[in-house]
Protein backbone atom coordinates (compact mmCIF):
# COMPACT_ATOMS: atom_id res chain seq x y z
CA UNK A 1 0.00 0.00 0.00
CA UNK A 2 1.74 3.30 -0.74
CA UNK A 3 2.97 5.81 1.82
CA UNK A 4 2.29 9.23 1.24
CA UNK A 5 3.06 12.28 3.66
CA UNK A 6 1.75 15.69 3.01
CA UNK A 7 4.44 18.68 4.03
CA UNK A 8 3.38 21.70 4.28
CA UNK A 9 5.61 25.22 5.14
CA UNK A 10 5.76 28.95 4.62
CA UNK A 11 7.71 29.82 1.16
CA UNK A 12 10.99 30.76 2.84
CA UNK A 13 14.11 29.39 3.41
CA UNK A 14 13.67 28.65 6.97
CA UNK A 15 10.44 26.82 6.41
CA UNK A 16 11.59 24.46 3.50
CA UNK A 17 15.01 24.16 4.16
CA UNK A 18 13.92 21.76 7.11
CA UNK A 19 10.72 20.77 5.47
CA UNK A 20 13.32 19.84 2.06
CA UNK A 21 15.58 17.61 4.58
CA UNK A 22 12.70 15.66 6.11
CA UNK A 23 10.78 15.01 2.35
CA UNK A 24 14.66 13.32 1.76
CA UNK A 25 14.97 11.38 4.52
CA UNK A 26 11.05 10.32 4.15
CA UNK A 27 11.96 9.18 0.56
CA UNK A 28 14.40 7.39 1.64
CA UNK A 29 12.12 5.47 3.79
CA UNK A 30 9.92 4.58 1.70
CA UNK A 31 7.15 7.23 2.11
CA UNK A 32 5.36 9.49 -0.90
CA UNK A 33 6.19 12.96 0.08
CA UNK A 34 3.96 15.85 -1.48
CA UNK A 35 4.35 19.48 -0.29
CA UNK A 36 1.94 22.22 0.26
CA UNK A 37 3.07 26.05 -0.01
CA UNK A 38 2.44 28.99 -1.19
CA UNK A 39 3.69 30.94 -4.29
CA UNK A 40 6.91 32.29 -3.13
CA UNK A 41 8.73 28.86 -2.89
CA UNK A 42 8.72 28.43 -6.45
CA UNK A 43 12.46 28.63 -6.86
CA UNK A 44 12.99 25.82 -4.79
CA UNK A 45 10.48 23.42 -6.97
CA UNK A 46 13.36 21.68 -8.16
CA UNK A 47 15.08 20.86 -5.52
CA UNK A 48 12.58 19.82 -3.27
CA UNK A 49 12.52 16.22 -3.28
CA UNK A 50 8.84 15.85 -3.42
CA UNK A 51 5.83 14.20 -6.06
CA UNK A 52 4.18 16.98 -6.60
CA UNK A 53 4.30 20.72 -5.11
CA UNK A 54 0.63 22.45 -4.14
CA UNK A 55 0.41 25.76 -4.17
CA UNK A 56 -2.54 26.80 -1.92
CA UNK A 57 -4.15 30.16 -1.25
CA UNK A 58 -3.05 32.12 1.92
CA UNK A 59 -1.94 35.43 3.42
CA UNK A 60 -0.26 36.62 6.53
CA UNK A 61 -2.39 38.75 8.90
CA UNK A 62 -0.67 42.32 8.60
CA UNK A 63 -2.34 43.99 10.86
CA UNK A 64 -5.87 44.47 12.80
CA UNK A 65 -7.88 46.26 10.87
CA UNK A 66 -11.31 44.81 9.63
CA UNK A 67 -10.34 45.43 6.05
CA UNK A 68 -7.05 43.34 6.54
CA UNK A 69 -8.58 40.75 8.67
CA UNK A 70 -11.00 39.79 6.15
CA UNK A 71 -8.48 39.44 3.30
CA UNK A 72 -6.30 37.55 5.70
CA UNK A 73 -9.75 35.48 6.58
CA UNK A 74 -10.79 34.87 3.17
CA UNK A 75 -7.37 33.47 1.45
CA UNK A 76 -7.27 31.15 4.33
CA UNK A 77 -10.67 30.16 3.69
CA UNK A 78 -9.91 29.43 0.08
CA UNK A 79 -6.92 27.47 1.10
CA UNK A 80 -8.61 25.66 3.36
CA UNK A 81 -10.81 24.08 0.43
CA UNK A 82 -7.82 23.70 -1.40
CA UNK A 83 -6.58 21.88 1.17
CA UNK A 84 -9.67 19.69 1.55
CA UNK A 85 -9.59 18.46 -2.30
CA UNK A 86 -5.87 17.56 -1.88
CA UNK A 87 -5.75 16.01 1.37
CA UNK A 88 -8.97 13.49 0.23
CA UNK A 89 -7.25 12.90 -3.03
CA UNK A 90 -3.68 11.64 -1.54
CA UNK A 91 -5.27 10.39 1.68
CA UNK A 92 -2.23 10.48 3.85
CA UNK A 93 -0.89 9.03 6.74
CA UNK A 94 0.23 12.36 8.23
CA UNK A 95 0.48 15.84 7.63
CA UNK A 96 3.34 18.05 8.73
CA UNK A 97 3.53 21.60 9.22
CA UNK A 98 6.76 23.93 9.13
CA UNK A 99 5.60 27.30 10.04
CA UNK A 100 3.88 29.66 8.33
CA UNK A 101 0.63 30.82 7.60
CA UNK A 102 0.91 28.65 4.46
CA UNK A 103 0.58 25.50 6.83
CA UNK A 104 -2.92 26.89 8.47
CA UNK A 105 -5.13 25.58 5.41
CA UNK A 106 -3.76 22.31 5.22
CA UNK A 107 -3.25 21.35 8.70
CA UNK A 108 -7.09 22.55 9.76
CA UNK A 109 -8.21 20.68 6.90
CA UNK A 110 -5.88 17.24 8.32
CA UNK A 111 -8.05 18.03 11.73
CA UNK A 112 -11.34 18.08 10.36
CA UNK A 113 -10.40 15.19 8.24
CA UNK A 114 -9.32 13.30 11.60
CA UNK A 115 -5.34 12.80 9.87
CA UNK A 116 -2.60 13.39 12.25
CA UNK A 117 -0.59 16.28 12.04
CA UNK A 118 2.64 16.84 13.87
CA UNK A 119 4.15 20.76 14.07
CA UNK A 120 7.66 21.42 14.09
CA UNK A 121 8.64 24.78 15.18
CA UNK A 122 12.00 26.00 14.24
CA UNK A 123 12.75 28.97 16.43
CA UNK A 124 13.46 29.13 20.13
CA UNK A 125 10.08 31.29 20.28
CA UNK A 126 7.06 29.42 18.94
CA UNK A 127 5.62 31.93 16.11
CA UNK A 128 2.03 32.97 15.68
CA UNK A 129 0.62 30.28 12.95
CA UNK A 130 2.00 27.56 15.06
CA UNK A 131 0.91 28.63 18.33
CA UNK A 132 -2.89 29.07 16.89
CA UNK A 133 -2.39 25.35 15.36
CA UNK A 134 -1.07 23.17 18.26
CA UNK A 135 -3.90 22.84 20.25
CA UNK A 136 -5.42 21.08 17.65
CA UNK A 137 -2.59 19.22 16.05
CA UNK A 138 -1.26 15.55 16.95
CA UNK A 139 2.21 16.16 18.29
CA UNK A 140 4.96 19.00 18.24
CA UNK A 141 8.45 18.45 17.60
CA UNK A 142 10.59 21.19 19.03
CA UNK A 143 14.46 22.22 17.24
CA UNK A 144 15.35 23.70 20.68
CA UNK A 145 14.53 21.98 24.21
CA UNK A 146 13.11 24.96 25.42
CA UNK A 147 10.69 26.90 22.88
CA UNK A 148 8.76 30.12 24.57
CA UNK A 149 5.32 30.33 24.79
CA UNK A 150 5.04 26.98 23.88
CA UNK A 151 4.58 25.61 27.32
CA UNK A 152 0.82 25.06 27.52
CA UNK A 153 1.68 22.38 24.40
CA UNK A 154 4.24 20.65 26.48
CA UNK A 155 2.60 17.44 27.31
CA UNK A 156 2.30 16.43 23.55
CA UNK A 157 5.81 18.29 22.65
CA UNK A 158 9.37 16.89 22.75
CA UNK A 159 13.01 18.20 21.63
CA UNK A 160 13.76 16.77 18.27
CA UNK A 161 16.28 19.38 16.68
CA UNK A 162 15.77 21.38 13.43
CA UNK A 163 16.66 19.21 10.35
CA UNK A 164 19.57 20.37 7.66
CA UNK A 165 19.78 19.47 4.70
CA UNK A 166 22.07 16.67 3.73
CA UNK A 167 25.20 19.03 2.16
CA UNK A 168 24.92 20.19 6.02
CA UNK A 169 25.88 17.06 7.68
CA UNK A 170 28.57 16.19 4.68
CA UNK A 171 30.25 19.08 5.71
CA UNK A 172 30.14 19.18 8.83
CA UNK A 173 33.16 16.75 8.48
CA UNK A 174 35.29 19.48 7.64
CA UNK A 175 37.34 20.43 11.07
CA UNK A 176 37.71 23.82 12.23
CA UNK A 177 40.98 25.27 10.84
CA UNK A 178 42.02 27.68 13.58
CA UNK A 179 42.97 30.97 12.19
CA UNK A 180 46.73 31.86 12.30
CA UNK A 181 47.95 35.25 12.90
CA UNK A 182 50.38 34.58 9.39
CA UNK A 183 47.66 33.55 6.71
CA UNK A 184 44.39 34.71 5.42
CA UNK A 185 41.46 35.02 7.64
CA UNK A 186 38.33 33.47 6.08
CA UNK A 187 35.20 35.76 7.00
CA UNK A 188 31.86 34.63 5.54
CA UNK A 189 28.94 37.15 6.51
CA UNK A 190 25.01 36.51 4.99
CA UNK A 191 21.50 38.03 6.18
CA UNK A 192 19.72 34.76 5.50
CA UNK A 193 18.74 33.55 1.92
CA UNK A 194 18.24 36.35 -0.05
CA UNK A 195 20.99 38.82 1.58
CA UNK A 196 20.74 41.85 4.21
CA UNK A 197 20.97 45.89 3.07
CA UNK A 198 21.99 46.07 6.61
CA UNK A 199 25.62 44.24 6.29
CA UNK A 200 25.96 46.30 2.87
CA UNK A 201 25.62 49.25 4.11
CA UNK A 202 27.58 48.54 7.91
CA UNK A 203 30.43 46.30 6.86
CA UNK A 204 32.51 48.53 4.10
CA UNK A 205 32.55 51.18 6.66
CA UNK A 206 33.40 48.65 9.29
CA UNK A 207 36.47 47.28 7.73
CA UNK A 208 37.17 50.73 6.52
CA UNK A 209 37.60 51.15 10.83
CA UNK A 210 39.77 48.23 10.62
CA UNK A 211 43.30 47.81 11.43
CA UNK A 212 45.09 47.59 8.02
CA UNK A 213 47.77 45.15 8.66
CA UNK A 214 44.17 42.97 9.80
CA UNK A 215 42.74 44.32 6.63
CA UNK A 216 45.34 42.84 4.08
CA UNK A 217 44.73 39.48 5.86
CA UNK A 218 40.69 39.48 4.86
CA UNK A 219 39.40 37.14 2.65
CA UNK A 220 35.90 37.96 2.89
CA UNK A 221 32.85 36.38 1.33
CA UNK A 222 29.42 38.19 1.51
CA UNK A 223 25.93 37.62 0.07
CA UNK A 224 24.41 40.73 -0.91
CA UNK A 225 21.39 42.04 -2.88
CA UNK A 226 21.70 42.42 -6.64
CA UNK A 227 21.45 46.11 -5.95
CA UNK A 228 23.91 46.62 -3.67
CA UNK A 229 26.71 44.19 -5.26
CA UNK A 230 28.18 47.20 -7.11
CA UNK A 231 28.63 49.66 -4.81
CA UNK A 232 30.08 46.77 -1.85
CA UNK A 233 32.27 45.48 -4.59
CA UNK A 234 33.65 49.26 -5.96
CA UNK A 235 34.14 49.78 -2.19
CA UNK A 236 35.75 46.56 -1.00
CA UNK A 237 38.12 47.29 -3.81
CA UNK A 238 39.17 50.71 -2.61
CA UNK A 239 39.81 49.15 0.98
CA UNK A 240 41.90 47.00 -0.67
CA UNK A 241 39.77 43.90 0.37
CA UNK A 242 39.67 40.55 -1.28
CA UNK A 243 36.02 39.89 -1.54
CA UNK A 244 34.34 37.50 -3.10
CA UNK A 245 30.51 38.80 -3.36
CA UNK A 246 27.25 37.12 -4.84
CA UNK A 247 23.21 37.13 -4.03
CA UNK A 248 23.42 33.95 -3.05
CA UNK A 249 25.90 31.03 -2.53
CA UNK A 250 24.46 27.51 -3.26
CA UNK A 251 27.14 25.76 -1.72
CA UNK A 252 27.07 27.97 1.93
CA UNK A 253 27.18 24.94 3.82
CA UNK A 254 30.52 24.34 2.35
CA UNK A 255 31.55 28.36 3.02
CA UNK A 256 30.30 28.58 6.39
CA UNK A 257 32.89 25.26 7.61
CA UNK A 258 35.58 26.96 5.54
CA UNK A 259 34.94 30.04 7.81
CA UNK A 260 37.10 31.21 10.59
CA UNK A 261 34.35 33.39 11.34
CA UNK A 262 30.99 33.90 10.33
CA UNK A 263 28.81 37.13 10.93
CA UNK A 264 25.13 36.92 10.20
CA UNK A 265 21.52 37.13 11.23
CA UNK A 266 20.22 34.31 13.47
CA UNK A 267 17.39 32.54 11.83
CA UNK A 268 16.72 29.23 12.81
CA UNK A 269 18.09 27.19 9.65
CA UNK A 270 21.27 29.44 10.28
CA UNK A 271 21.68 28.59 13.47
CA UNK A 272 21.10 25.08 13.04
CA UNK A 273 23.56 24.39 10.25
CA UNK A 274 26.36 26.96 12.31
CA UNK A 275 25.66 24.51 15.80
CA UNK A 276 25.99 21.40 13.09
CA UNK A 277 29.17 22.25 11.58
CA UNK A 278 30.59 24.23 14.68
CA UNK A 279 31.73 27.53 14.05
CA UNK A 280 32.06 30.75 15.45
CA UNK A 281 29.66 33.31 14.79
CA UNK A 282 28.38 36.92 15.28
CA UNK A 283 24.60 36.65 15.72
CA UNK A 284 22.57 39.96 14.81
CA UNK A 285 18.96 39.60 14.75
CA UNK A 286 16.48 40.86 12.55
CA UNK A 287 15.18 43.78 14.63
CA UNK A 288 11.36 44.91 15.27
CA UNK A 289 10.38 40.74 14.45
CA UNK A 290 6.94 40.23 16.87
CA UNK A 291 8.25 37.81 18.85
CA UNK A 292 11.91 38.42 18.89
CA UNK A 293 12.42 34.76 17.75
CA UNK A 294 15.76 35.28 15.90
CA UNK A 295 16.99 36.78 19.39
CA UNK A 296 15.87 33.51 21.51
CA UNK A 297 17.86 31.93 18.97
CA UNK A 298 21.07 33.68 19.24
CA UNK A 299 20.78 33.57 23.24
CA UNK A 300 20.98 29.96 22.88
CA UNK A 301 24.16 29.57 21.03
CA UNK A 302 25.66 32.76 22.86
CA UNK A 303 24.79 31.79 26.35
CA UNK A 304 26.64 28.11 25.00
CA UNK A 305 29.03 29.83 24.17
CA UNK A 306 29.51 29.21 20.66
CA UNK A 307 28.30 33.30 19.21
CA UNK A 308 28.37 36.92 20.60
CA UNK A 309 24.89 38.61 19.75
CA UNK A 310 24.68 41.89 18.73
CA UNK A 311 21.84 43.83 18.43
CA UNK A 312 21.22 45.77 15.82
CA UNK A 313 20.38 49.11 17.22
CA UNK A 314 23.75 49.21 19.04
CA UNK A 315 26.11 47.46 16.03
CA UNK A 316 27.99 50.60 14.83
CA UNK A 317 30.84 50.42 12.41
CA UNK A 318 33.21 51.16 14.79
CA UNK A 319 32.01 48.03 17.30
CA UNK A 320 31.91 45.91 14.35
CA UNK A 321 35.50 47.01 13.38
CA UNK A 322 36.41 46.54 17.16
CA UNK A 323 34.65 43.06 18.14
CA UNK A 324 36.40 42.10 14.74
CA UNK A 325 40.04 42.93 15.45
CA UNK A 326 39.42 41.79 18.72
CA UNK A 327 38.43 37.96 17.86
CA UNK A 328 41.62 37.62 14.43
CA UNK A 329 44.21 39.15 17.21
CA UNK A 330 42.60 36.01 19.70
CA UNK A 331 42.25 32.67 17.79
CA UNK A 332 41.59 30.75 21.26
CA UNK A 333 38.82 32.60 21.85
CA UNK A 334 37.49 31.48 18.29
CA UNK A 335 38.26 27.68 18.72
CA UNK A 336 36.60 27.61 21.99
CA UNK A 337 33.62 29.37 20.26
CA UNK A 338 33.49 27.24 17.43
CA UNK A 339 34.00 23.90 19.88
CA UNK A 340 30.98 25.46 21.70
CA UNK A 341 28.86 25.95 19.17
CA UNK A 342 29.44 22.24 17.65
CA UNK A 343 28.07 20.87 20.98
CA UNK A 344 24.17 22.39 20.33
CA UNK A 345 24.30 20.90 17.08
CA UNK A 346 21.83 18.23 16.42
CA UNK A 347 23.15 16.52 13.07
CA UNK A 348 20.39 13.35 13.88
CA UNK A 349 17.91 16.37 14.23
CA UNK A 350 16.21 14.59 10.55
CA UNK A 351 16.60 10.95 11.66
CA UNK A 352 14.29 11.86 14.97
CA UNK A 353 11.64 13.79 12.92
CA UNK A 354 11.25 10.96 10.07
CA UNK A 355 11.16 8.45 13.35
CA UNK A 356 8.13 10.29 15.15
CA UNK A 357 6.56 11.03 11.68
CA UNK A 358 7.02 7.09 11.22
CA UNK A 359 5.37 6.34 15.01
CA UNK A 360 2.76 8.76 14.32
CA UNK A 361 1.53 7.18 10.53
CA UNK A 362 1.30 3.70 12.71
CA UNK A 363 -0.85 5.29 15.19
CA UNK A 364 1.29 5.81 17.81
CA UNK A 365 1.54 9.05 20.26
CA UNK A 366 3.74 11.66 20.20
CA UNK A 367 4.71 11.76 23.54
CA UNK A 368 7.60 9.05 23.01
CA UNK A 369 9.45 12.75 22.67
Amino acid sequence: MEKTILLTAGGTGGHLFPAQALAGELAARGFIVELATDERADRYGQSFPARKIHIVASETLRGKSPAAIAKTALALARGFFQSLMILRRLKPQVVIGFGGYPTFPPMMAARVLRIPTILHEQNAVMGRANRMLARFVTGIAQSFAETRLAEPFAAKAGHTGNPVRPAVIEDAKTHYDPPSLDKPFRLLVFGGSQGARFFSDLMPDALAELDPALRQRLALVQQCRPEDMDRVRARYAELGVDASIAPFFVDMPARIALSHLVICRSGASSVAELSVIGRPSILVPLPHALDQDQSANAEVLEEAGGAWCIPQADLTARRMAKELGELMNDPDRLIAAAAAAHTQGRPDAVKRLADLVEHVAGGGKASIY
